[in-house]
């Protein structure tokens, strides 16, 4: 059980972007597109999760297109977001991410529509290599720069930390941030490496958590992020893969996923 954080539910996943989701064209007019090519056993256990991210390579966190293709609807109802009589709130599926992350060795962070999502490790050579074709280095001397260099000097640091580092203190300050961590996970030079929590008098974790960040080459090795395939030729892989998870995938649903 966690404590209840006085944030209203719809509040709470604002910042996770699903109150946007319906205002995208295309999901709205692609919402089955997504439907994975079989059914799939629900997922109950952490172990479970890991081993659907291993399998599918590339999932969402949360719903993003309808029709299955995310952990939160492969969930069972037992693992679902619930709030509790005392005002609390238990959700076991977003207390598993650290540890499927640790677990599989997976890349985690916002890189489909800036939302949230799991990348196996075997795929993400290739989904590091065309999306940084598509969002080339940040400009020297840039806000976006700056936070990476920090990053890259501190090794990892939380969410908090970095934008301490950064100087992103002060009214408003904190969305502003968010934005450049978002973009630069989208351009899929951060990742999450795992969540930390506050804990209370008790010793107890509670809250949301916060992401712990660093850079794609100190998680996986420079190897992992430029593999010895052309742009091209890892995005036709990504697209093979799609099509097989995937199979009613068409070319503006790549785009959209891929972009």
């Amino acid at each position: 059980m966690y404590r209840d954080t006085g944030i209203s539910r719809k509040k709470r996943f604002s910042h996770m972007g699903v109150g946007s989701l319906r205002e995208n064209a295309y999901i709205r007019g692609k919402h089955d597109c997504a439907m994975p090519r079989k059914e799939y056993q629900e997922i109950n256990t952490c172990a479970e999760l890991t081993e659907r991210v291993q399998e599918l390579g590339i999932l969402p966190f949360l719903r993003l297109l309808g029709d299955g293709w995310s952990a939160e609807e492969m969930g069972s109802e037992e693992v679902q977001y619930t709030t509790l009589p005392d005002g609390g709130w238990e959700w076991p599926m977003w207390k598993w991410k650290g540890e499927v992350i640790r677990e599989s060795g997976c890349a985690y962070g916002k890189f489909i529509d800036g939302k949230a999502c799991f990348i196996s490790k075997d795929w993400w050579p290739d989904f590091c290599n065309y999306r940084r074709h598509r969002f080339p280095l940040p400009e020297e001397g840039s806000l976006d720069d700056m936070i990476l260099q920090t990053l890259r000097e501190n090794g990892s640091l939380t969410t908090r930390e970095l934008r301490a580092a950064c100087d992103f203190v002060g009214k408003n300050m904190r969305g502003k941030f968010d934005t450049y961590v978002r973009r630069l996970e989208m351009a899929c030079r951060v990742v999450i490496e795992d969540f930390v929590y506050p804990v209370d008098r008790h010793s107890r974790e509670y809250g949301w958590g916060w992401a712990l960040l660093t850079t794609p080459e100190a998680r996986f090795g420079r190897e992992a992020c430029a593999p010895d395939r052309t742009p091209e030729e890892s995005r036709e892989r990504l697209a093979c893969h799609l099509r097989d998870i995937l199979p009613r995938c068409d070319e503006q649903l790549l785009d959209f996923i891929l972009k």
